[in-house]
């Protein structure tokens, strides 16, 4: 991926009913955000980005608290990747934004986990 001076909307899935399997998504995204950041391209990760804000301030970790704020963030952006890590095709959240992105109008690419 060698996107130079776009904005990366990095989407993977995160609700699960154990909350391992949340933390576990929440680290691997992560890393791979910052993977992406070290080569250069502006990532946005909803996960990365709002994981600990959410732990620190008792707030929902669900799609039905999260869907707005992440329908603006992603308008915002130039692309759409998703990570296609276990879980990706049945996520609501990761359906959701890809909806969203051919709202918008973004290219829409798929990575590998």
């Amino acid at each position: 991926m060698s996107i130079k001076n776009e904005i990366v909307y990095l989407a993977t899935p995160y609700s699960h009913p154990e909350l391992a399997v949340q933390r576990l998504r929440f680290e691997q995204v992560s890393r791979l955000a910052a993977e992406l950041m070290s080569r250069g391209v502006y990532v946005y990760s909803p996960i990365s980005h709002t994981h600990p804000i959410a732990m620190a301030g008792y707030l929902p970790t669900g799609w039905d608290f999260w869907e707005a704020h992440n329908r603006t963030m992603l308008s915002r952006c130039d692309r759409l990747v998703v990570y296609m890590q276990d879980g990706w095709e049945e996520s609501v959240g990761v359906a959701a934004e890809i909806a969203m992105a051919e709202e918008f109008g973004l290219p829409i690419e798929y990575l590998e986990a």
